[in-house]
């Protein structure tokens, strides 16, 4: 059934919500400006930008702007020369539009209160301004018209604020196979192309405004958890050389959750970026069984770095692959979950399975290799620390 002059918006309820404020759609961008009237004037115009964008779908804004509105424009010489006052005039309409009380009756049980008004119809037709009729200081009945036009116009419904200025909330949706990023960058393309006015403020909100926040925020959030594991490690095994050895099977690990994400057509969204910083956990543990074995065995066995490494990988494969199963296994209800929530789900097991599954692969065979070539590294630092032996001192020459 099609009902004109209807439109419905229909969003998945959501587990956790950002927005601060109910919007038709899903995601919300904020027009904002001091000036009302302009914002009015641009508001329409990028709502009808946004819409042409392949990368949206149900565009649409609380900006309510084309209520109707009569304005009344007073002769004041002819009001004045046909005796009415205007207070008069204020009165009078007040009367007849503002619901005003006049009196009050009294029951044994209640209380009603009378109202002043015209009949309900003369309310929604603007001709009725035409029949009203004023009380002049002479006591005669001076139609309206008689002193006044009238124009019809537009006028907002209603002025939504964020902070202390009036603004207007443009809401949509994705369209299918479109990332939030894509839409993110699609908008503020077509925002540098129609060419907003200097007094026109337009930001994200709700959802789209904690995407670009964790944007900004992610390099420092991720190079932070690097630098921490790095330290906890140094201070573990006491070198310089091993952490980084370890810390060497995180690109696998990143590179196999982002392929996940893409052959699944999953979006990179914060749940995402929260399963791969689990991933720096869980990875790194392959390496660390290796070579904390293989060092051990260097130090006890007194063994070479290749025997060490090659003896570490035939004793810990059986642990590495028991860890690795675990944690995989535990993942992979996350990433075929279906049903109410599974779209907050879905993304975090999608990234630590595709990062077991291809780190697992690679580390097996890079991290030995990684370890023998550090070792080197290490050695030939070391020798490079140690000072040249001291020169002999010329016969005779005074001591200092």
């Amino acid at each position: 059934m099609q009902v004109e002059g209807i439109q419905l918006f229909l969003q998945p309820v959501q587990d956790l919500q950002i927005e601060t404020r109910t919007s038709r759609t899903q995601y919300q961008y904020t027009l904002e400006d001091a000036d009302a009237k302009e914002l009015t004037e641009w508001g329409p115009k990028v709502v009808e930008k946004l819409r042409t964008l392949p990368q949206l779908r149900d565009v649409t804004s609380d900006l309510l702007s084309s209520g109707l509105q009569e304005m009344l424009t007073i002769d004041r010489d002819s009001a004045a020369r046909l005796g009415i006052l205007p207070q008069t005039i204020d009165d009078t309409l007040y009367d007849a539009f503002g619901q005003r009380q006049v009196s009050t009756i009294f029951t044994q049980l209640n209380q009603y209160r009378v109202i002043l008004e015209v009949q309900p119809r003369d309310q929604q037709d603007p001709a009725a301004l035409r029949r009203i009729y004023l009380k002049s200081q002479t006591g005669d009945q001076v139609p309206l018209s008689a002193f006044a036009h009238f124009e019809p116009g537009t006028s907002p419904l209603s002025i939504n604020h964020q902070g202390q200025f009036p603004a207007a909330t443009i809401s949509f949706n994705l369209a299918p196979g479109s990332a939030l990023g894509e839409a993110v960058d699609a908008i503020r393309a077509a925002e540098a192309e129609i060419g907003l006015p200097p007094g026109v403020r337009a930001d994200f909100a709700g959802t789209a405004q904690a995407f670009q926040q964790s944007l900004a925020s992610e390099p420092i959030l991720i190079l932070a958890a690097v630098v921490t594991v790095y330290i906890v490690l140094g201070v573990l095994y006491e070198s310089y050389i091993h952490p980084v050895t370890i810390l060497s099977t995180l690109p696998s690990a990143g590179v196999g959750a982002l392929l996940a994400l893409i052959v699944c057509r999953t979006d990179f969204s914060i749940i995402a970026l929260i399963g791969i910083i689990l991933l720096i956990g869980i990875v790194k543990k392959n390496a660390i069984m290796m070579i904390d074995f293989a060092l051990e065995a260097e130090r006890d066995q007194e063994l070479t770095p290749r025997e060490a490494i090659h003896q570490a990988c035939q004793l810990r494969f059986r642990p590495i692959m028991m860890t690795t199963m675990a944690a995989l296994l535990g993942g992979i209800p996350l990433a075929l979950g279906t049903g109410t929530g599974s779209e907050l789900r879905r993304p975090l097991g999608i990234s630590i399975v595709g990062g077991l599954l291809i780190s697992q692969v690679l580390t097996l065979y890079t991290t030995p290799v990684i370890y023998l070539y550090m070792g080197r590294l290490g050695a030939w630092l070391g020798r490079g620390r140690k000072g040249k032996p001291a020169e002999s001192m010329p016969a005779g020459a005074p001591a200092s």
